[in-house]
Formats: C-alpha cells, sequence, structure tokens
C-alpha cells in the first residue's frame, strides 16, 4: 500500500475564494481542526502578501505541532525571507516557491525567456536551501507546459534542492488522461525525480479536480494537495473529503493509504463553512445535506431493507451521527463540559463559563439543543474577538407591519464606550436595522452581501448571517447567530466593522 501525503491549502488557495475574508482567530481553529483532522502539510498563507497573512501564518507555525506548516512565495527573495520570518518557528517550516513554465505565462505575465525562468527556479530554491529544510517548488501552469522544458527546469531545480516538486492543474483544464501521463513522463524522463516527493494540486474549472488527483497518484505522485468543501479561486480546488472517502470506498482501484481520520470530516466541513460563509450545496458529494438522504420509494425501501442498496458510504464513516439531540434545560455544567469536549473543543474556564451561561440560555427559548446549537455557540466563543475596543449593541427594536413604514431604534456602545441611540426606517425590517446601525457609526460601511439560513431545523432553530461588506475601504465578512432573524443580522453587520478593530490592533502589535 503506498501511501499518500495529504497537502492541505484550506488556509491559502481556498481563503482566495471571492468574498471570503478570516480573521486570525478563526484560521487558527480552522489549522487546530486541521491538525485533528491529520493532514500531512498545512499551507497557513502567503506572509508575503499583507501584515495580516503574515501574522496568522506566524500564529499558526506557532500553535500547530503535529503537521509541517508551509507558507508561499513567489520566487523572490524578499518573499523567502517574510516566510522564513513567519515559519522558523514551527515544528517542521517548509517553503512553496512557485513560478510559471507555460509558454503563455513566461511571455505574458513573467515576459522572460525559458532560460532566464530556469535561472531564476534555479537561483530562488538554492537561496531558500539555506534556511528551509524541505521546500516545495511549483511549475506554475504545469498542464500548459512544454514537457521537455518542463522536464529539464524540474531536474535542475532538484540539483538546486527541492525537495518536493509539484505539477498543478492551473486553470482546471486537464483531463485525468492528460494529467496522469504528465506525471508518468515527468518519472520516466527527468533523471533525479527519485530524490523527491511529486506532488498534484488541481483545479476544479471543468469539474475533474478530484479525478485528475486520482489520475495522478496512480501514476507516481505521492502527495496530493487540495481543500475542505473543495473551496478556492473560481471554480475551486480538489475537495479533500472526496479524495479521502474514494481512496477508502474504492480500496480495489487505489490501494492507497493516508493518514486522515474520516469521522472529522463533518466537523472539519461544517466549521470551514460556517468562518468562510461558503454555504455548502445539499447535493455536495460526502458532506451535502442530501448525501444520505433518500426521497424515492423504492430507494428508501431499499435502505431499510439493507443500507448498501443504496448507500455505498454509512453516515457514521465521515462524522455524521444519527442522533443530534443532546442536552436540555436541565443539563448541569459536568455535563456540558464532557460534550464539548467530545465535539472535539478546548476551552478556558472563562469561556467554558460563558458558553455553559449562553447555553442555559438558549435551553430557557429551546427545548432541544442539538450538536448544531453546541458547534455554533462554541465557534463563536473560540473566535471572539477579545481585548479590543469595539461596537457592542445594547438594544434594539423594529417595528413593521404590512401597512407601516419599518422603523428600527438602536442603541449601542462606542469604542470610546459611550452609548448611542437613534432610530431609522427602511423599505424593509433589516434595512431599516442596517440604515440604523450605519447611522451610529462613524466608520464608512458599504454592505455588498447578505445571507441568512438556519442552524438545524424546526421552528426554533438558531438562524446564521453572514455580510460581507467594506468598512473604510477594506473588505471585511461577519457572522452572527441567534434564534430572532434580526438579531442575528445586527450581530454579524456588528461582527463585520469590528473585525477592522481586530486587524488593526494585530498589526499595530506585530510591530511593536
Amino acid at each position: 500500500m503506498v501511501h499518500i501525503n495529504i497537502f492541505d491549502t484550506t488556509l491559502r488557495d481556498g481563503e482566495q475564494s471571492p468574498g471570503v475574508n478570516l480573521n486570525q482567530l478563526e484560521k487558527v481553529e480552522i489549522a487546530r481542526q486541521l491538525e485533528r483532522f491529520g493532514v500531512d502539510i498545512m499551507e497557513a498563507g502567503f506572509p508575503a502578501s499583507s501584515q495580516g497573512d503574515f501574522e496568522s501564518v506566524r500564529a499558526i507555525a506557532r500553535t500547530i505541532k503535529n503537521v509541517s506548516v508551509t507558507g508561499l512565495a513567489r520566487a523572490t527573495k524578499s518573499d523567502i525571507d517574510i516566510a522564513w520570518d513567519a515559519l522558523k518557528e514551527g515544528l517542521e517550516p517548509r517553503l512553496h516557491i512557485f513560478l510559471a513554465t507555460s509558454p503563455i505565462h513566461m511571455t505574458y505575465k513573467l515576459r522572460k525567456s525559458p532560460e532566464e525562468v530556469t535561472q531564476l527556479a534555479v537561483d530562488m530554491v538554492s537561496y531558500a536551501r539555506n534556511r528551509f529544510p524541505h521546500i516545495e517548488w511549483s511549475a506554475e501552469d504545469a498542464t500548459r507546459s512544454d514537457l521537455p522544458f518542463l522536464a529539464k527546469i524540474i531536474e535542475k531545480v532538484i540539483d538546486a534542492g527541492a525537495t518536493v516538486i509539484n505539477l498543478p492543474d492551473t486553470v482546471g483544464y486537464s483531463t485525468p488522461e492528460e494529467y496522469g501521463y504528465l506525471f508518468r513522463y515527468i518519472k520516466e524522463t527527468v533523471p533525479n525525480i527519485h530524490k523527491v516527493v511529486l506532488s498534484a494540486h488541481c483545479h476544479d474549472d471543468l469539474g475533474l479536480a478530484v479525478a485528475n488527483t486520482l489520475a495522478a497518484i496512480e501514476n507516481g505522485a505521492t502527495q496530493i494537495e487540495g481543500t475542505i468543501n473543495g473551496i478556492g479561486e473560481r471554480a475551486g480546488n480538489a475537495a479533500l473529503e472526496e479524495f479521502a472517502v474514494s481512496l477508502t470506498i474504492r480500496k480495489d482501484k487505489f490501494p492507497y493509504t493516508t493518514n486522515l481520520a474520516l469521522k472529522e470530516i463533518k466537523r472539519t466541513s461544517d466549521l470551514v463553512s460556517r468562518f468562510t460563509g461558503m454555504s455548502i450545496a445539499p447535493n455536495k458529494a460526502i458532506v451535502g445535506k442530501n448525501a444520505f438522504a433518500h426521497e424515492s420509494g423504492i430507494h428508501q425501501d431499499g435502505v431499510l431493507k439493507n443500507a448498501s442498496t443504496y448507500e455505498i458510504i454509512s453516515p457514521e464513516l465521515v462524522g455524521f451521527k444519527s442522533n443530534h439531540l443532546v442536552l436540555g434545560k436541565h443539563s448541569g455544567r459536568h455535563a456540558f463540559k464532557d460534550k464539548i469536549e467530545d465535539l472535539g473543543f478546548k476551552l478556558s474556564d472563562a469561556q467554558l463559563l460563558e458558553a455553559f451561561n449562553t447555553f442555559k440560555q438558549l435551553t430557557d427559548k429551546k427545548k432541544e439543543v442539538t450538536d448544531e446549537d453546541l458547534f455554533t455557540i462554541l465557534t463563536d466563543i473560540q473566535t471572539t474577538l477579545l481585548d479590543i475596543k469595539k461596537y457592542e449593541l445594547q438594544a434594539f427594536q423594529v417595528q413593521y407591519g404590512s401597512a407601516n413604514l419599518p422603523t428600527a431604534t438602536v442603541a449601542l456602545t462606542t469604542p470610546e464606550g459611550i452609548r448611542v441611540e437613534t432610530a431609522r426606517t427602511g423599505k424593509g425590517s433589516v434595512e431599516a436595522l442596517y440604515n440604523t446601525l450605519e447611522a451610529l457609526i462613524k466608520e464608512e460601511i458599504h454592505l455588498t452581501s447578505f445571507n441568512l439560513q438556519s442552524i438545524g431545523q424546526g421552528r426554533d432553530a438558531l438562524a446564521e448571517t453572514h455580510v460581507k461588506m467594506t468598512v473604510n475601504g477594506t473588505a471585511v465578512s461577519g457572522r452572527g447567530s441567534s434564534q430572532d432573524v434580526l438579531e442575528a443580522s445586527a450581530k454579524a453587520f456588528l461582527n463585520a466593522v469590528n473585525r477592522v478593530f481586530f486587524n488593526n490592533k494585530a498589526i499595530q502589535t506585530a510591530m511593536i
């Protein structure tokens, strides 16, 4: 059985999804869950892209101790230096350098000859080798590159010190047959290829990312790259959960092993979906809410008689539980603590008390509290923006009727500790609420996206709101949850605004 290393790029390539804007606390929490999931390498970000990304990569490198943390760098000395500063405190720091090798990229983007690109690649890998024990070199747009040239440059970067060679299908152009041939060609042509690990990185523009990834391992790749839920630029990346379950269910076809804990798939998927605000399609393979649902009478009859008639994957394999009802109003603190530990959360004493009090308040309104409810409460507490001056909601009221103009009254505490209150109208209740909040907040705000969904089922389900906006020209996102959709909406609005203060404080602290 050949072992396959899993390179997760949710926090780098995944965060490049349009509209995704994670703060440092959220990135660290996702990193912890990826560690529990069992990935081998975690791409924490692109340190040279911004001060915020640098701080997040450094925080993850300091926190994660059982996974090799890597960062992306362009083929420049400054990028490599910045990446080392961010990663040097990690357990096994590694660098991921990329440089385009296709004619179209070399001609129009890099404006360099093939000889210049080769020399630049060799020089930068040699430079990085002085610091990093592991260096992954990516031939950007490998699938549209000239194969003899690709083989030549790979041979030279291996001699320069690269330990992993990545052949990405950067624009999602390849087919499984073509992508498999690319790996076979490189293995047969590059004389020193045995010295390195071959890696596959596929995009999903034609819906072939997972199929291409499977073709790569059948032809010599021993590392694959992807993201949770397949998020990423444009149509996204290969979905790690789909790849992992494919290996398990089709062992007859794919005799490979990984270190992934499949029972962590559901929790990892939910966490990434919640923090990014990217909802999972109901028919999404493995993690969609309909993935194990059967409406057809014929299917239902077959499943009741024997689940294998229509289910090739058991829900329990990937972390779905048959019974989500767990705690009620009479549950004590000890039972609550045991439950949150069972869910994989680690809270400080202060956070545990806050979570328990929030749970008790919810049980006064909701008869049965589900795993999804607890997940929402606990992730909110673990990523609360602490120790910053921020806007806080004190009270609100919305008057609405079919014959009345919606009017909202809101009271806030400003970052300076001053209580302010005003009222505004709108064409609907949410617009009236947001017009009022905007009137109380001195920052310049432009709302670009609003999304509302329920957590769980039933009329007493929690509502969760995700918003995207610009605050003083900075793109941010926010989320809020409550049984009341308007309260959830207000919380999401303020969460987004307060992220600007959090990000500014993080940058200022780093510069001290």
